[in-house]
């Protein structure tokens, strides 16, 4: 039986990939987590869709301040430097090429990097694309940070997206529960495992003809 690791594990080794001094946005839901674990002394200056630039981690409890929140309306704290801006000038931002690396969750991504991740396109479904689109295409480096499986077995990592897409070949990097995943020229490619899952067992769970990668893996905050 393949291992998994929790989400702010997963939060955890995403963050060390960061370069210094990167611009970055994270997604609505898990990748928010990346903020609290960014290494201290690390400049990294996070971005949010709603018109924040600066943003710190996750408040006490006691220090909450309701105007403070992300694009996903949780609550977050400001560093020195911190600045406000309308939504249009963040989205300026977002797609005129300024940000260094955004974290994204899926549905579903294809082996060329194809996303899917704001309509499973079923009938009763509330489509939230948000600022997704205008990330995918407009970040230098697409990450995605999701469970390798749906809740029904399925894999998020497919030949191509039965889902609507959100952009096409705009992911850099998959980071999964079971492992982490490089787009390349020729597919995906199996950089880093996590627990006793191995680059065969993948392949049959996926169906993909993964390569591995992982004995020459580097992680730095640019593609291996």
């Amino acid at each position: 039986m393949t291992t998994t690791v929790s989400r702010d594990d997963l939060a955890a080794r995403i963050a060390r990939d960061i370069p210094e001094g990167a611009v970055m946005n994270l997604g609505i839901g898990a990748p928010t987590r990346v903020a609290n674990f960014l290494p201290k002394g690390l400049e990294v200056i996070l971005h949010t869709e709603n018109g924040m630039l600066g943003m710190g981690p996750e408040p006490e409890q006691n220090q909450i301040d309701p105007d403070l929140i992300n694009a996903g309306k949780q609550p977050v704290t400001e560093l020195a430097g911190t600045a406000y801006f309308h939504h249009a000038d963040s989205f300026a931002m977002m797609r005129g090429g300024h940000l260094d690396v955004c974290v994204l969750g899926a549905f579903q991504v294809s082996e060329r990097g194809d996303l899917a991740n704001w309509s499973t396109g079923a009938a009763d479904s509330i489509p939230a694309v948000g600022g997704a689109m205008d990330l995918a295409i407009g970040a230098k480096q697409v990450y995605v940070m999701t469970d390798l499986f749906t809740r029904s077995g399925e894999p998020k990592l497919v030949r191509e997206c039965s889902y609507p897409l959100t952009g096409v070949g705009c992911v850099t990097r998959i980071y999964t529960d079971h492992a982490i995943f490089d787009v390349t020229a020729s597919g995906l490619a199996v950089t880093e495992l996590f627990g006793d899952n191995t680059v065969d067992e993948l392949r049959e769970l996926t169906g993909l003809e993964l390569s591995d990668a992982t004995a020459s893996a580097t992680h730095d905050g640019e593609p291996a």
